[in-house]
């Protein structure tokens, strides 16, 4: 009980319970006060009929007729009395005047006060009284025990078929709740196996209800973990692959370095010793680029975040590169509309443009333009960064992301292939996008700084 208690189930079928009460409470009460408004109005009614017809009688008979009907009135469904002008009983099986009753046609509900002949305990009746021409009070009640006793089992059935439908909803309610943590504990036993490494399991399902949408978005994540762990495993292949020829360079040129140690005036020892330097430079390269988005990809907090100046960030950018865009008779524009601050890490951004200016200028040809756009659109700010370099194919432009990839009209130009992995781990951190397209002729790159 204490376990389907902490169920979904079993609270909302509690505050269902607690709601479907206070509905049946108030349509008893609403049935009860309905009832009882068209029980007094039908019996006005007829009481009024029944005053219209002895009000048509003259006044020297009315005693008699009275009394002839009292002696033939088999049901006792209707009460007369008739009084004189001073509350003095004249006929009638109805004994007394009743206190606070009207002489002007006003019904009035009495409840077990009408003093009544040959009756051990006075009905429940409506009643009503008129004055006569003569001066008598003529007073005629309808009893309402039938009617009473018909709304009374009205209100007890819908109490007894309140506390039934009650009672089953919480017996189902508690067979769905066992239901419930009977899949719990069999999504708990498979996510036990996950985390001892099993990621061949997934999350059963097979229902439609809120676990099966969990267990959807776990299995749909398993398979992303799982595509991503065989990339890993493809990238530390192409690791092995990429540091290969590397370090086999390193050894083969420490080793003749070595042989020719003796030979201090050797000229080919220090361009050997610098051909080492070179090559192991590479693998450093490689590996801290690799660190670095490794350490970009697993950013959680975003403790480094505050208001960020695009056009500031991209023009220190410019300031930095400019002198390099111009050893390579490059043209570096910088275009920028004003725009509001953006909540970003700066220095990642500083980082991931940098990246992408470095890139533009390397693949831009010998006079060549690339330009820096900061433009202001409807959701955010937006930065294009463009050459007029090769380009990149359409079915590349979304490998070129990924780690260690290259190009095939690129690879004869230096580097690792990790540039554009570090950007997109950065864009990622931000949540803004990425997009490649064409600049006709040459890249753009375009990063939408909103979420």
């Amino acid at each position: 009980m204490g376990r389907s208690w902490n169920t979904t189930t079993f609270r909302l079928l509690s505050v269902y319970a607690v709601i479907f009460s206070i509905s049946v409470m108030l349509l008893i009460g609403f049935i009860g006060y309905a009832v009882t408004g068209q029980m007094e109005r039908k019996a006005d009614v007829v009481i009024q009929w029944q005053l219209v017809y002895f009000g048509s009688l003259p006044d020297n008979t009315l005693a008699d007729i009275l009394q002839s009907r009292v002696e033939h009135e088999h049901m006792h469904i209707n009460y007369y009395g008739l009084f004189a002008a001073d509350g003095r009983h004249m006929a009638g099986d109805v004994l007394m005047l009743p206190p606070g009753l009207s002489v002007e046609r006003r019904g009035m509900t009495l409840e077990h006060t009408l003093s009544v002949a040959g009756v051990k305990q006075a009905p429940v009746v409506r009643a009503m009284a008129v004055q006569r021409r003569d001066g008598t009070i003529l007073v005629v009640a309808h009893d309402l025990t039938q009617i009473l006793t018909i709304r009374l089992d009205i209100i007890n059935a819908l109490i007894g078929g309140g506390i039934f439908f009650l009672v089953t909803g919480f017996a189902v309610g508690l067979a769905f709740g066992v239901r419930q943590m009977r899949r719990v504990k069999a999504i708990h036993r498979v996510t036990v196996q996950i985390a001892q490494g099993d990621l061949k399991q997934r999350l059963p399902t097979g229902g439609h209800d809120e676990l099966d949408l969990l267990s959807n978005l776990v299995n749909h994540m398993l398979d992303e973990v799982e595509r991503l762990m065989t990339e890993v495993k493809g990238a530390c292949d192409g690791i092995a692959h990429d540091l290969l020829m590397p370090l086999a360079h390193v050894r083969t040129l420490l080793v003749h370095a070595e042989e020719r140690a003796d030979t201090l005036n050797d000229e080919q020892l220090p361009n050997m010793v610098a051909r080492a330097r070179s090559n192991t430079d590479k693998v450093l390269e490689r590996f801290r680029a690799m660190l670095r988005i490794s350490e970009i990809s697993a950013l959680q907090r975003r403790g480094g975040f505050a208001d960020v100046q695009l056009a500031a960030l991209l023009s220190e950018v410019g300031e930095l590169y400019e002198p390099l865009a111009e050893s390579k008779s490059i043209k570096l524009v910088v275009q920028m509309e004003p725009v509001g601050a953006i909540h970003a890490d700066r220095a990642l951004l500083f980082e991931a443009f940098c990246n992408l200016v470095d890139n533009a200028i390397k693949f831009a040809p010998t006079c060549g333009t690339v330009c820096i756009t900061l433009t202001r659109m409807p959701f955010g700010p937006q930065v294009d960064i463009v050459d007029n370099g090769p380009g990149i194919p359409s079915s590349e432009r979304q490998a070129v992301l990924k780690q260690f990839y290259r190009s095939e009209q690129t690879r004869h130009i230096a580097g690792s292939g990790l540039g554009l992995s570090m950007v997109s781990a950065v864009i990622r951190v931000h949540d803004f996008t990425i997009r490649i397209g064409n600049a006709e002729p040459g890249t753009r790159v375009t990063i939408a700084c909103w979420s």
